[in-house]
């Protein structure tokens, strides 16, 4: 989930929140009976945002480890791949050596 979403979600849920309680306080009902209906609101309001914010970091999570497998595998790859590189420059400067060796010995005879 983006920051942006993540926003518009939070402002949507804020706006639910606050409309319906100014419909439950302009509502010709008495004191106890609106106080009631506002901790209910509130109640069920607090239970959708958890469960909203569980399921999103349930996702975070989920893409998360996608990620970190995705970049070990990728990682593992350039490694390796520098390992063979590795390997023929080794190859080629010691086919060096040895060209300088043999010209260094005909050189001393």
């Amino acid at each position: 989930m983006t920051n942006d979403s993540g926003n518009t979600l939070l402002a949507l849920l804020t706006g639910a929140a606050i409309g319906a309680g100014i419909g439950i306080l302009y509502a010709p009902d008495k004191g106890t009976k609106t106080r009631k209906k506002i901790k209910k609101k509130a109640m069920e309001t607090t239970d959708d945002i958890t469960s909203r914010i569980s399921q999103a970091k349930e996702e975070l999570t989920k893409t998360a480890e996608e990620k970190k497998v995705d970049f070990e595998q990728r990682l593992e790859e350039t490694i390796s791949n520098m390992s063979y590189k590795a390997d023929d420059i080794i190859t080629a400067l010691e086919k060096k050596l040895v060209d300088l060796k043999n010209k260094n010995a005909q050189l001393q005879k």
